[in-house]
């Protein structure tokens, strides 16, 4: 009998979208707090930077291709961070690796307030990135191992709209800041209050306990003596899942990131909207995201995470043609944000738990959990995406980023192309 079929899963007698939390005690309420509220405050601090590229253009006079290696370079940080974090809580635990996470990333946007030219920002960056991709693979495997499978696509699809939430807090205070601060000092108190989120930690020690199922597991293989290779998510009967869930997310991701990540200068830039001016769109995109983030998670257990994938995707392809094509008003460019957003960002309720599912052994789920989603992040610099591919042809999904990458072509100037990559 194979793993999938040993396991059984309750029917889901309750489909609303909160019928999990309503089932929770008060353990696993404090779990879900903790992965959504970590999940936000990674957000935010991701979204920091293409918030401030334009000024940081602007003062260090660095052109667009280089101002963008580094966002690239905290995706690909993210690959490396999220894969040994994921190895590393199956080892020392998921909360404890989740501490240690957000610490690093906290630490490392400190550092970036800091920074005396672009050179250290990039490496600043990329120290970040490892706590960045870390976060999601700690806390991703933590949500799913303590809720029921009949509800775990409406509760790690409701943490994932945490990204939101910490997108909107980024972008709130880029208004305030740059608002009352010259932009010289406020970019640097944007990455200073992306610190912030090392005051979560203190949370988690206190009140978020280890899932019972994921110790018990760690003790049986230590009194076992087996210890899981960090390569074996590769071999044997979970090759497959690994290999199509890798392609299905290299699309998915490269094409969100190559659109989020220079929508801030699309706006200032292609629209001539100011720094103040551009959030009332971005709070309309975020509004969008957050509502489609929860449709999808109640969407990924109502029809299957198949559907919630091809219903989104189509979706997602026609509006962002729409908003970066089409000869249309500021007006009607406002309206579509929240479209947008919402196609955009709905599809990944349903990544998360497709890939805790039941197909998976539990000694492997931290490991595959972030093995799949980021190498289609490769995709947001496509002007140095190329070069830097050539770098990493160890990984086995070389052709597959291959192909991604060149169908993104410059997302910067076209940014619908980089969703095409879906």
């Amino acid at each position: 009998m194979s793993t999938t079929e040993a396991i059984k899963v309750a029917p889901i007698e309750d489909t609303s979208l909160l019928a999990f939390y309503r089932d929770m005690n008060v353990p696993e309420r404090r779990t879900f707090w903790a992965c959504a509220s970590g999940w936000a405050l990674d957000g935010m601090d991701f979204m920091i930077y293409p918030l401030v590229i334009g000024t940081i253009m602007v003062m260090w006079k660095v052109d667009a291709g280089t101002a963008g290696l580094a966002g690239t370079v905290t995706l690909l940080a993210s690959a490396i961070g999220g894969w040994g974090a994921g190895y590393l809580a199956d080892r020392i635990g998921r909360v404890k690796t989740l501490q240690i996470t957000i610490l690093w990333f906290s630490f490392f946007s400190l550092v970036c307030a800091f920074v005396q030219n672009f050179d250290q920002l990039l490496v600043a960056r990329a120290l970040l990135g490892l706590g960045f991709g870390g976060e999601w693979a700690a806390g991703a495997v933590l949500m799913g191992e303590a809720i029921r499978p009949q509800y775990r696509g409406r509760a790690v699809g409701s943490v994932q709209s945490g990204w939101a939430i910490g997108w909107g807090l980024a972008v709130l205070s880029q208004a305030l800041l740059f608002s009352y601060l010259p932009a010289q000092e406020a970019w640097r108190w944007m990455f200073a209050i992306g610190a912030l989120p090392a005051l979560l930690v203190f949370y988690l020690r206190k009140y978020v306990e280890e899932p019972k199922i994921a110790a018990q597991t760690r003790a049986n293989l230590a009194k076992s003596g087996d210890s899981p290779a960090l390569w074996e998510i590769f071999s044997g009967p979970i090759l497959k899942t690994t290999i199509l869930a890798s392609l299905a997310a290299t699309g998915c991701q490269g094409g969100y990131y190559a659109i989020t990540f220079w929508v801030p200068r699309f706006l200032t830039v292609e629209r001539k909207l100011t720094i103040v001016g551009s959030t009332g769109y971005l709070a309309m995109l975020i509004i969008g995201s957050f509502v489609g983030y929860l449709v999808g998670a109640w969407l990924a257990d109502k029809i299957g995470r198949r559907n919630l994938f091809l219903t989104f995707s189509v979706g997602a392809i026609a509006v962002i043609i729409a908003y970066t094509q089409l000869p249309i008003t500021n007006e009607i460019l406002w309206l579509l944000g929240f479209p947008l957003g919402f196609f955009a960002s709905g599809y990944f309720s349903g990544m998360g738990a497709a890939r805790l599912g039941t197909g998976l052994l539990l000694q492997f789920r931290s490991r595959h959990r972030r093995a799949v989603p980021v190498p289609g992040r490769l995709v947001v610099d496509a002007d140095n995406s190329r070069q830097r591919h050539r770098g990493i042809r160890g990984v086995g999904l070389r052709r597959v980023l291959h192909r991604g990458i060149r169908i993104a072509g410059d997302a910067r100037k076209n940014p619908a192309r980089g969703y095409l990559a879906a």
